[in-house]
């Protein structure tokens, strides 16, 4: 029987496979560790997990100062590409890097049916 990382890491993995323009993806607890990921060698996980964190803090105060409510997404785009947080429930958070030329809406939707996935594990 596959563990509970082990069936995280299978849905990160279908998550990559629904579209090309998605290049990597993590869940990271609200305070930054990693729990799980499919990233490539080349990025540290743990900078990843503490970007993810400090990332969510700040959009969360912003929505908040801001009055846009509560926060369901952060979005950061960069001239290679993108990085989209999105909650998983109220402890973790999905972080997902997509290339330049991605589908938004398509990354979006697939984002959702995966945070739903996610929801039943965490």
């Amino acid at each position: 029987m596959a563990s509970k990382i082990e069936k995280i890491i299978e849905v990160l993995k279908d998550l990559e496979s629904s579209t090309s323009d998605i290049e990597a993806s993590a869940v990271v607890s609200d305070d930054g560790f990693i729990i799980a990921s499919v990233l490539p060698q080349d990025i540290d996980e743990d900078r990843v997990g503490a970007m993810s964190a400090a990332m969510l803090a700040l959009g969360e105060r912003a929505a908040r100062e801001l009055d846009r409510g509560e926060l369901e997404q952060t979005f950061v785009k960069g001239k290679d590409g993108y990085v989209i947080l999105s909650f998983v429930g109220e402890s973790a958070v999905l972080t997902t890097i997509a290339s330049e030329k991605a589908k938004l809406g398509l990354v979006f939707l697939e984002m959702k049916k995966t945070t739903e996935e996610l929801l039943k594990l965490i």
